[in-house]
């Protein structure tokens, strides 16, 4: 792929499943004045498989040299309409709200495809809870195609809202972030993406208000 390498800030994975930092992806979604697109290109795609570990940096490197252009671009506009339409059925969950129809095709969609796309394998050492050899299903003859990265991430998305882990996907209540995250806290009270970040932030502006509201009496 054409365009030489980039250094760029690492991605906040702190969402606790790949599905749902894929969805924060696009920052500040909420925001007034627009959100901030942090999959700008393929090599952006790329970048975070390798960070959320769900390909290797050698697997990248290949697809980086060996897919064209065009086949980049729309890998990555496949990839960003499956997190659209993911991120509208999990706000939906959360919110308790139906997706629109054409996010729940969409998902469909990229769901059957990222099956279609996967081959039942012989795996001698197959690494299971009795030690045995067996089958599983591996990318394959597919791991070159440009596409593999949605297909990953469409399967990390099919596998999240059809378990039941998705009843514990909050939102961060932070109302201008509002990324969601998976609540694995002992008593599911976990408020924010990231404490350090939108908690203190949050917090800072409780206590502001407080002075203010102290000095207006």
């Amino acid at each position: 792929m054409p365009g030489a390498p980039k250094t760029a800030k690492p991605f906040d994975l702190c969402a606790g499943h790949p599905a749902l930092d894929f969805v924060n992806s696009l920052d500040n979604r909420f925001r007034a004045d627009g959100p901030l697109e942090l999959l700008a290109d393929y090599r952006d795609l790329l970048r975070f498989m390798v960070q959320s570990k769900l390909l290797g940096t050698q697997q990248v490197r290949v697809l980086a040299k060996s897919v064209d252009q065009d086949a980049a671009a729309r890998a990555l506009q496949s990839a960003r309409e499956l997190r659209e339409a993911t991120a509208a059925a999990l706000y939906g969950s959360v919110d308790r709200r139906p997706p629109p129809p054409p996010d729940i095709r969409a998902l469909e969609r990229h769901f059957l495809g990222a099956a279609r796309h996967q081959e039942l394998q012989w795996e001698p050492s197959l690494e299971n809870a009795n030690g045995r050899p067996g089958i599983a299903w591996r990318w394959g003859r597919f791991e070159s195609e440009p596409e593999l990265p949605v297909w990953m991430l469409a399967q990390a998305a099919s596998d999240l809202m059809t378990s039941r882990d998705l009843g514990r996907v909050r939102t961060c209540g932070a109302e201008t972030c509002r990324w969601l995250f998976l609540d694995t806290s002992k008593n599911h009270t976990r408020r924010w993406c990231n404490m350090k970040i939108c908690g203190n932030r949050m917090k800072a502006r409780r206590f502001q208000a407080r002075l203010d509201e102290g000095i207006s009496r």
